[in-house]
């Protein structure tokens, strides 16, 4: 983890009552949002907000043939399966300086357009935030394959994020590979109530089924220290449905597993929908009784007794949320290992 202090920042969301999250849980993530920054006219005129996947396919032609060389890589290639919490996947070329002012608002467009309307310009003011000087534009794109021909993915990089855009070409996989978001809101030490983490709240669901359990199971869920952060194998899956760390859902009662359902959908709500609904039913259908539950009670930022990591993992999935010292956040879900 880069312990390099973040730049001073203001506080630029506020926590959603769960009132909201169910409201917004069925917003569609393909919404009408314009590109922040400069945009020239030429795409303004053209821009119609199109899905992800259709811009990925408009930025792969407006590619020069020097830009194909630097940023274009066949399908297979192995760095489309790497990840960090702070990488830049081909470190040389950055969005604010390797392409056209056209390019860079499509890459932005495609961005925002992998999240959910409620919360695409948080998120790329959390991007723009974390790296620093030269936000968004410090942030650095790969493609694999081609767009029509057969598999293709988008990969854009930058401290705090990585983010996928496949079109499905990555079968039984959500998010089309693992995926990383991030947030030093106010400093690199957050506090104990990370005030200003556009993803803090997805912690304080998750603390709330822990509040639902009784002495036993809360001593099966409570651990002391998590794994260790070390690139892919953070997300490494392990294919077993015993000896996960914490506690099973087969230990839950139907009220408990329904609340970690309810935080499983509430933590998607960044995203959009196909990709809500694909990590939903790639969970159930591993088992959601193969899933366990667990909190780190030696990580806790403050000792005030709300656990700052925690952890969802089955055989083919893992959700690993560290708010210690900011948050950090691995997901990884598939449908077989």
């Amino acid at each position: 983890m880069n312990k390099k202090a973040a730049p001073e920042y203001c506080d630029f969301c506020s926590p959603l009552s769960r009132r909201k999250f169910l409201k917004t849980s069925s917003i569609a993530a393909a919404s009408a949002v314009l590109p922040f920054g400069a945009v020239t006219e030429s795409f303004a005129k053209k821009a119609k907000t199109p899905k992800a996947e259709t811009l990925v396919k408009t930025l792969y032609t407006s590619l020069s043939e020097q830009q194909r060389a630097n940023v274009c890589f066949d399908f297979n290639h192995e760095l489309r399966h790497e990840i960090e919490n702070n990488w830049f996947i081909v470190k040389k070329h950055r969005v604010g300086k390797s392409y056209t002012k056209d390019q860079q608002a499509m890459i932005r467009e495609i961005f925002m357009n992998m999240h959910s309307e409620e919360y695409a310009k948080k998120v790329l003011k959390q991007v723009e935030h974390d790296n620093g000087k030269a936000g968004f534009g410090d942030c650095s794109i790969a493609l694999f394959g081609e767009p029509d021909t057969g598999k293709f993915e988008f990969v854009l990089t930058g401290r705090h994020t990585t983010r996928r855009c496949d079109g499905d070409s990555v079968e039984g996989t959500a998010f089309g590979g693992p995926i990383f978001y991030g947030h030093a809101a106010k400093s690199f030490d957050e506090d104990p109530d990370h005030p200003g983490n556009v993803y803090w709240f997805q912690a304080k669901r998750a603390n709330e089924v822990f509040q639902m359990m009784d002495g036993k199971q809360r001593k099966q869920s409570l651990l002391h220290m998590s794994r260790d952060e070390d690139g892919k194998n953070t997300v490494a899956l392990t294919g077993k449905t015993k000896g996960l760390a914490g506690i099973p859902m087969t230990e839950l009662t139907f009220d408990q597993k329904a609340e970690v359902r309810n935080v499983l959908d509430d933590m998607l709500l960044p995203f959009r929908e196909v990709d809500r609904k694909e990590s939903l039913n790639l969970i159930e259908k591993s088992g959601f009784d193969n899933l366990h539950l667990s909190f780190y009670q030696g990580e806790d930022v403050g000792n005030d007794g709300v656990w700052d990591v925690f952890q969802i993992e089955g055989p083919n999935m893992l959700w690993y949320f560290r708010g210690d010292p900011h948050v950090h956040t691995w997901v990884h879900i598939k449908d077989h290992v």
